[in-house]
C-alpha cells in the first residue's frame, strides 16, 4: 500500500468510502452488514487506515454499519471521517445533537477527520451565518480533541469555495472536492485545485471513478490506453491521474463488492503517475467523452447583453451540459436552488435573440426549454 504524508501522520493512499457499501435486495437502505464488514477486513489486512463514512449515506446507516466493523480493530490503527450533514438545511440548528449522535453510531470517542459536508450554491449562506454557531461548535470539539482534524467537502462552484475559504480557510486542514480526468476541466477541478493550493490546504478527492462512468471506456478509447501500458486496467487509469497529482493525499473510493476492492488495492501496491503523452491522451480521451454530450460553450458571454430576461446563460448551459452527460443527478438541482425563479432556465421566453450572435451556434432556446422539463422530472 501506498501511504501520503499528511502533517505527522501517514494515510493509505487509497481510503475506503462509505457510500456505496453492498446492499441486500437493492435498497440503499440495508446494508449486507457481513459484506461490508468483511470489507473492511481485507481493507485494514491490505494497509487501507482510512474509512470516510457521512450521517446520510445508506439512509442513515452507514456510520451505525461502519462503527460496528471498526470496533473490532485498535482504535489508533485507523482513522474515521465523517461530516456534517449540512446538505440538509433543516440540519443547520442542530449541530451539537447530530455530532454527539455521530460518535454513538459510530462508537467512538473521537473522530479523526471531520468536514463540513458539501459546501456548495445551497447551503454556503446558511453555513456562514454565525447565528447556527457550526464553525464555533466544530472547532470547540477540534480544541477538545473529539475532532482531530477539519476540512470540508465542496460540490460547488469555484466561487462558493473561494467564499467559504475566505471565512474559514485558516482553520480548514484538507478540502475533499470531486477530481478526475474527465472533471478536470469539465467541474473546473483544475481551477478548484488550485485555489486550495494558494491557501496551503491539501486535497482528498472523492469520486476518482465518476460514480463509475470511467471503469469503463469504448472499445476505440480502451485501445488506445492499451497502447500505451498494455497490463492496466481501464479503471486503473483513473487512479494513475489522480497519483500525478502532488497535491493529492487521499483517494477515497465507493467499493460495493470485494472484487472492486482489490482491484483498487491492487493499483495502490505501487505508484505509477503518467507521463505527458499519457497525460495528454487521457485528458484527449475525456474531451471526447463530453464533446459527444455536451453543448460547445466557451462562456464569452455575447449571448448574455443580448438577452432580455438578462439570464446567466453560460452558467445555466454549464449546468445543462453536467445535468446530461450525468443523465441527471444533484449537482445542476442542488445548484439552482440558491436561483430566483426568474433566473432559472424556465424563464427563457424563447426570442433567440442569445442565438442571433453565439459564435458556436448552440439553440440555446431549446437547451432552456429541455433544461426545465429535465429539472421538473
Amino acid at each position: 500500500m501506498i501511504y501520503r504524508d499528511f502533517q505527522d501522520l501517514k494515510l493509505s493512499g487509497l481510503g475506503m468510502g462509505a457510500m456505496r457499501l453492498p446492499v441486500i435486495d437493492g435498497d440503499d437502505s440495508k446494508i449486507d452488514a457481513a459484506a461490508a464488514e468483511e470489507m473492511v477486513a481485507c481493507a485494514m489486512e491490505h494497509g487501507i487506515n482510512y474509512y470516510d463514512t457521512a450521517w446520510g449515506y445508506h439512509d442513515g446507516q452507514s456510520e451505525i454499519v461502519m462503527g460496528n466493523a471498526l470496533k473490532k480493530y485498535p482504535r489508533e490503527s485507523f482513522y474515521l471521517a465523517t461530516k456534517f450533514p449540512g446538505y440538509d438545511l433543516s440540519n443547520m440548528d442542530k449541530v451539537e445533537q447530530i455530532f454527539e449522535e455521530q460518535l454513538q453510531k459510530c462508537q467512538v470517542e473521537y473522530f479523526d477527520f471531520y468536514l463540513f459536508h458539501n459546501v456548495c450554491e445551497m447551503n454556503i449562506d446558511a453555513y456562514l451565518d454565525e447565528k447556527y454557531r457550526i464553525y464555533d461548535y466544530l472547532m470547540e470539539q477540534k480544541r477538545n480533541g473529539r475532532i482531530r482534524h477539519l476540512g470540508f467537502s465542496a460540490h460547488g462552484s469555484y466561487d462558493v469555495i473561494k467564499r467559504f475559504l475566505d471565512a474559514y480557510g485558516e482553520s480548514m486542514e484538507f478540502c475533499q472536492l470531486q477530481i478526475n480526468y474527465l472533471d478536470w476541466t469539465f467541474q473546473n477541478a483544475k481551477e478548484k485545485m488550485e485555489l486550495l493550493a494558494e491557501h496551503g490546504i491539501p486535497v482528498w478527492v472523492m469520486e476518482p471513478l465518476r460514480g463509475g462512468k470511467l471503469a469503463s471506456l469504448s472499445e476505440e478509447n480502451t485501445e488506445k490506453l492499451r497502447a500505451l501500458r498494455p497490463d492496466e486496467d481501464t479503471p486503473a487509469w483513473a487512479f494513475r491521474f489522480l497519483q500525478t497529482l502532488p497535491e493529492v493525499k487521499m483517494v477515497l473510493s465507493g467499493m460495493s463488492n470485494m472484487e472492486q476492492l482489490l482491484a483498487n488495492i491492487h493499483t495502490y501496491e505501487e505508484d505509477l503517475p503518467l507521463n505527458e503523452e499519457e497525460m495528454q491522451t487521457l485528458l484527449g480521451i475525456a474531451d471526447g467523452m463530453l464533446r459527444k454530450k455536451t453543448l460547445p460553450c466557451t462562456a464569452c458571454h455575447y449571448c448574455v447583453s443580448h438577452c432580455p430576461q438578462e439570464l446567466d446563460i453560460p452558467e445555466l448551459l454549464s449546468l445543462y451540459n453536467e445535468h446530461c452527460f450525468t443523465e441527471g443527478g444533484f449537482i445542476a438541482p442542488m445548484a439552482l436552488s440558491s436561483w430566483p425563479e426568474e433566473k432559472k432556465p424556465g424563464a427563457c421566453v424563447g426570442c433567440r435573440s442569445c442565438e442571433a450572435v453565439c459564435p458556436q451556434q448552440i439553440k440555446i432556446s431549446e437547451a432552456m426549454a429541455d433544461f426545465a422539463q429535465k429539472l421538473e422530472l
